[in-house]
C-alpha cells in the first residue's frame, strides 16, 4: 500500500455566475521517505492541489488516503509550511516552536526537548529567547521548519518556502531542509516555480498542464542526483540535462495556455 494516494482528484471553484475548473482528475501514489515537486504554468492548480492534499480543501470529487485513511479535514499527521513564516512577532523563538505542541496539547518534557534538539539542528539554539524581528528571514524560515516538525507529522507540504529568500541563502536552506527530512524519513511534497530546486531536492517532479490543471508528466530524478545533497546535484553533469528537458516541457506547457 502506498503511503500517500491521490485518488482521481477533481476540483471546481463555483462562483453564482460560473464554475470554473481547477483540477482535472489528478492520480498519483508517494512512497514513505519520498520527495516530490509539483511544476507547472501559473494556474495549474499546484497550491489548490496541496490544499486538498492538506485537508483544507474538500475536493469537489476524489480522495486523499495517508496510509490507507481518508483526509477530509486538517489533521496533525501534516504539516505545512508556507512562504511567509508566520511566526507570531510577540512571541519567542521558543514559544513559537512550541505553538503546535499546545494547540495539539501534547507540549511535556518530551515533545519540549524534541523541538529544542530541532532548534539546535537548525542552528538556532542561541536565539531561542530571540523575538521574530531580531532574525533574517533564513533564520526565521528555520524557525518555521522547526515548528512544523516539532509535531512530528506524516508528511510536510512546502508550499515555496524559499522563494521570498536572495539565493545564497535558499541554496542553504534547501540543504538544510533537505537533509533534515531525510534523517527523520520524512515524505514532503514541495510547490515550487523553479525548475534546478525541484530537481535538487526531489525523488520525483510531477508536472501539471494548466486549464484545468491535468497531470501531464512524472519525471524520476536519476539516482546519481538524487543521492546528492541539493548544492552538489546543481553541480552534477545529468544537472543541466535534466533542467532543459523540463524547461522545453514547461515552455510547451505554457504556449498551450
Amino acid at each position: 500500500m502506498s503511503f500517500l494516494t491521490l485518488n482521481h482528484i477533481h476540483h471546481t471553484y463555483f462562483t453564482k455566475e460560473s464554475a470554473s475548473i481547477a483540477l482535472k482528475d489528478i492520480h498519483f501514489t508517494v512512497d514513505e521517505g519520498e520527495f516530490i515537486s509539483l511544476l507547472g504554468p501559473s494556474g495549474c492548480g499546484k497550491t489548490t492541489l496541496l490544499s486538498i492534499i492538506a485537508g483544507l480543501i474538500k475536493p469537489t470529487n476524489g480522495e486523499v488516503l495517508i496510509q490507507g485513511n481518508r483526509i477530509d479535514h486538517t489533521s496533525s499527521s501534516i504539516g505545512y509550511m508556507l512562504q511567509q513564516d508566520y511566526l507570531f512577532p510577540w512571541k519567542t523563538i521558543e514559544e513559537n516552536i512550541f505553538i503546535g505542541l499546545k494547540i495539539l496539547n501534547i507540549l511535556n518534557e518530551e515533545t519540549k526537548a524534541y523541538a529544542l534538539n530541532l532548534l539546535d539542528e537548525m542552528g538556532l539554539s542561541q536565539v531561542r529567547n530571540a523575538y521574530p524581528r531580531q532574525l533574517s528571514g533564513g533564520m526565521r524560515q528555520r524557525a518555521a521548519l522547526v515548528r512544523t516538525l516539532a509535531t512530528n507529522p506524516k508528511i510536510l507540504l512546502l508550499d515555496e518556502p524559499f522563494s521570498a529568500l536572495d539565493y545564497q541563502t535558499k541554496l542553504k536552506l534547501e540543504d538544510l531542509v533537505f537533509n533534515t527530512l531525510k534523517q527523520y524519513k520524512k515524505t514532503a511534497i514541495l510547490v515550487t516555480h523553479d525548475i534546478g530546486e525541484a530537481i535538487a531536492m526531489s525523488n520525483r517532479i510531477v508536472i501539471l498542464s494548466a486549464q484545468p490543471g491535468q497531470l501531464n508528466k512524472i519525471i524520476c530524478v536519476p539516482k546519481a542526483l538524487e543521492e546528492l545533497s541539493p548544492f552538489h546535484a546543481r553541480q552534477h553533469e545529468l544537472f543541466p540535462q535534466l533542467f532543459q528537458s523540463i524547461w522545453k516541457e514547461l515552455d510547451y506547457l505554457e504556449s498551450k495556455k
